[in-house]
């Protein structure tokens, strides 16, 4: 049977100061007044059926996502006690799904993302259930033709398509380049975007799981073996916030694409816009810019003298944010925090907010 789950127990530090521990990104209505989970399960419909849908994120998100959701199935919801990356994310919930289902054929999606057409999305990941269907020990990924040089995604390389699908063969995973190297890569034709979605079978990806991460594996399976019981979040407290951090893509995508195990690694094309919501500047390509290329949400008061290429936010339409002669900068407000830095530094504010934490605890977080 086919089952999404979406991936939501990202922090979202780098967009701070809106996004906080009791209100991450992920519900903030941040897409045109829609949070981004709603976007995220609005798209997804007709593609499978509503109760084979699934959000896994951090159990302390589990109530703030159910009131974005309240339409979600009374077990839909796989909380993680701690954040030990994409590898056992997407290990836990296989697990879930297949305990009931040991055929369950799964995709996993983000919650921070903005597509657009969907009906390309959803063709796309209709492909992908299909390369798995007919090729069950396929592990799918699904790669955006770049649009520019981005410095900030990782890359597929892929190489023969493979007759008879959508798909085709994955030569290689590249790290984030420097801008010299993604321009080469852009001019041999040959890369795409890592969109960090995946389709698999749930018991291939548990198998390739106890060969190249066997611990995490096992421990996997035995939460799994209890969900349904009342020892659930006593093993699951136990032994998740223990296994060892590591991404999907290091786990998993890169040695299978190497031939380490018996699985085949295959990118299917998602020809979309495709906009990951990770920072200030990343959501800014959503706003309007104004003569002087500055951008707002559309409902923050501002007045700009002499100032060009800057990101201004207030999540308080009664605050008046006004400045001179201010070059690209990012500013934003919120009741108890207003946030300044140069636009180029917009990926450091992950570092502002443990600075943050370090001087006043988690008053502000």
């Amino acid at each position: 049977m086919r089952n999404v789950v979406i991936l939501a127990g990202g922090s979202g530090t780098r967009l701070w100061p809106m996004s906080r521990d009791d209100r991450p990104k992920q519900v903030l209505p941040l897409a045109a007044g829609e949070s981004l989970l709603r976007v995220a399960y609005n798209r997804l419909q007709g593609l499978v059926e509503p109760e084979n849908i699934y959000v896994c994120t951090v159990g302390a998100y589990a109530d703030v996502v159910r009131k974005e959701l309240p339409e979600l199935g009374p077990h839909a919801i796989i909380g993680e006690p701690a954040r030990r990356d994409t590898a056992n994310a997407v290990g836990l919930a296989s697990a879930v799904v297949a305990r009931n289902d040991p055929d369950a054929v799964v995709a996993f999606v983000g919650s921070d993302h903005l597509i657009s057409p969907e009906d390309e999305f959803r063709a796309a990941i209709e492909a992908g259930f299909a390369v798995v269907e007919e090729r069950p020990r396929s592990l799918v990924t699904f790669g955006i033709e770049p649009t520019h040089p981005h410095t900030g995604l990782g890359y597929i390389e892929r190489g023969t398509a493979i007759e008879g699908t959508a798909a085709f063969v994955v030569d290689r995973f590249r790290e984030k380049p420097d801008l010299a190297t993604a321009e080469e890569y852009l001019a041999t034709g040959r890369f795409w975007w890592n969109s960090g979605m995946f389709v698999w079978r749930a018991e291939t990806v548990l198998s390739v799981l106890d060969e190249l991460l066997p611990e995490s594996a096992a421990n996997l399976r035995q939460v799994a073996s209890v969900w349904d019981t009342p020892e659930r979040d006593a093993t699951l407290a136990g032994i998740y916030p223990n296994l060892r951090k590591i991404s999907v893509d290091y786990a998993v995508m890169e040695p299978a694409s190497q031939g380490k195990v018996d699985a085949e690694v295959v990118v299917v094309p998602m020809p979309v816009h495709w906009l990951d919501v990770g920072s200030w500047a990343a959501l800014a390509g959503t706003y309007a810019e104004d003569p002087n290329g500055n951008r707002t949400d559309g409902t923050t008061l501002s007045c700009l003298l002499d100032s060009h290429d800057n990101i201004i936010v207030t999540d308080d339409p009664n605050h008046l944010i006004a400045t001179v002669g201010l070059r690209s900068h990012i500013i934003v407000h919120t009741q108890d925090v207003t946030m300044v830095c140069p636009l180029s530094d917009g990926e450091r504010v992950k570092d502002l907010v443990a600075q943050v934490q370090s001087d006043h605890a988690t008053k502000y977080l």
